[in-house]
Parts: structure tokens; C-alpha cells; sequence
């Protein structure tokens, strides 16, 4: 039996990356001048030091770059000028107006508390029950503690749970390790290594795949 279904937010429910490209030039051209290089420079700099810290829990955080080269900015203040620039991905809506009458639905999240703004700018808080994200643990996934989180709130067992995301390593192998049945959301179709319990391509056949869950038959 299905009781809640926990999803990741970014890559799964929307993408920050239009968002994102308007962004980073600004920021190239900040550094540049706060370090006196040219624009190409400050963005291998830049970057380098984001893929150096690949997958910890300050990768996840915008501020936290912004604040390692001292530069005077919030990634709020951006999702807030430019709120159109955070787009929801097909169907998205339309999935979870239809399960939030169903089921408790949650955010689990390694963004930080930023995360809560990109739901409220496209309208999609007020479908969920509890939200997760790396700074209320500090923690982010795999980890299981960030995962447990989400159960305790909403009093709920992995196998009463569902969780969708679209990374393998952190949404998938992390919540499979705890119980949960898992949905991966497969947009580039890459190959999945049978690790999900349910692979879908795009938002609108997670209506199925909940469906099918309910009955514990495979897919």
C-alpha cells in the first residue's frame, strides 16, 4: 500500500538551468573584475572550484560559492528577479493536483532552504505535506538521515513509500537501501541497470506507476 510519495526537486519536478545560463555571466564578470582576469578566467575559476566539490554538501548550494569568492550575492534574490526563469517540466502540475487528493506527498531535497522559494515561484508548494531539505538535517542524499527525516514527519514506513527522483546514485540507491519503492524519471533515457523499481520517461506516466504500486505488481 501506497500511504506517500516523496520527490526530488530539481531535474525531477523543474529545472533552474534557464535560470542558471542568465545567471553565470553575471557572476564571470563580478569575479572578473573583483580579481582582475579576464571573463574566460574567472569562469574556469569558477567552475573549477563547483566540480571540485562535486556531490558534498556545499555543492549543492549557489550561496555558498558566491560567498567563497566574497561576492555580494544571493541565489534568492535571483529566483525572485527572475521567477519565470524557473521552469516546471510537463505535467508536473497536472500529476500532482490529481495525487495530492490521494496521497501525502513530500519534498526531499539536498538544496538548501532556497529550494521552498523555486516551489512557491511555480506554484507547487501547496501541494506538498512535508519538505526536506539538506539544511534541516545537515545532510544530503544518499545519506540516510535525510530520507529518514521525511518518514518521521509524516509517520510513514519506507514500504508505505514511493520515492521519485531522476538520479540514480542519490534519489534511487539511497531511498532502495532503506525500503522505499522507487521511481526513476529517465528523461535522457539512459541505461538504468535495473535499479529502480519503476522507470518512467516523463511526469505524466508516474499516474501508472502509483497505480501499479498500489496493487504490488510489477510493472
Amino acid at each position: 500500500m501506497v500511504r506517500v510519495i516523496f520527490f526530488d526537486i530539481d531535474g525531477t519536478l523543474l529545472t533552474e538551468w534557464p535560470l542558471v545560463k542568465l545567471m553565470l555571466p553575471q557572476v564571470y564578470e563580478m569575479l572578473a573584475k573583483k580579481l582582475g582576469v579576464s571573463k574566460k578566467e574567472a569562469r574556469e575559476i569558477f567552475l573549477g572550484e563547483i566540480e571540485k566539490r562535486k556531490g558534498t554538501y556545499e555543492w549543492y548550494d549557489w550561496n555558498f560559492f558566491f560567498s567563497y569568492f566574497n561576492l555580494p550575492l544571493r541565489y534568492e534574490d535571483f529566483i525572485r528577479k527572475y521567477p519565470e526563469k524557473i521552469e516546471l517540466y510537463p505535467g508536473v502540475r497536472e500529476v500532482l493536483k490529481e495525487l495530492s487528493g490521494k496521497y501525502k506527498l513530500g519534498i526531499i531535497t539536498s538544496g538548501p532552504h532556497y529550494q521552498l522559494l523555486k516551489l512557491k515561484v511555480t506554484d507547487i508548494d501547496k501541494f506538498f505535506d512535508v519538505i526536506i531539505t539538506r539544511d534541516d538535517v545537515k545532510a544530503v542524499k544518499p545519506s540516510p538521515k535525510i530520507f529518514l527525516a521525511g518518514l518521521e514527519r509524516v509517520r510513514a514506513k519506507p514500504t508505505e513509500s514511493l520515492m521519485v527522483g531522476d538520479s540514480l546514485e542519490n534519489d534511487i540507491l539511497g531511498a532502495k537501501a532503506l525500503g522505499f519503492k522507487t521511481v526513476w524519471i529517465n528523461r535522457g533515457r539512459e541505461k538504468g541497470f535495473n535499479l529502480p523499481d519503476f522507470e518512467i520517461y516523463e511526469m505524466k506516466e508516474l499516474i501508472r506507476v502509483v497505480e501499479v504500486a498500489e496493487n504490488e505488481k510489477d510493472i
